[in-house]
């Protein structure tokens, strides 16, 4: 496979990637707002778990609800 081919392929990837994390968020911030005031608090000491750990509640959550659909 071509170089060419390689990045369209990675720049994809990373296009779906931001794409689910900015959902997510969004979701977050209408569904939890003082989740993500408390994790927002929390970045600010340096400390980046509370926000990873509930962005990642959401999208586990998400696909739990997808698979049980399927």
């Amino acid at each position: 496979m071509s170089l060419a081919r390689w990045s369209v392929s990675l720049v994809a990837i990373i296009g779906l990637v931001a794409a689910t994390m900015a959902a997510a968020t969004v979701w977050l911030l209408m569904t939890s707002p003082v989740t993500v005031a408390d994790a927002a608090s929390k970045l600010g000491d340096g400390d980046v778990w509370p926000a990873m750990e509930a962005l990642g509640t959401v999208i586990v959550g998400a696909l739990k609800g997808i698979f049980k659909y399927l």
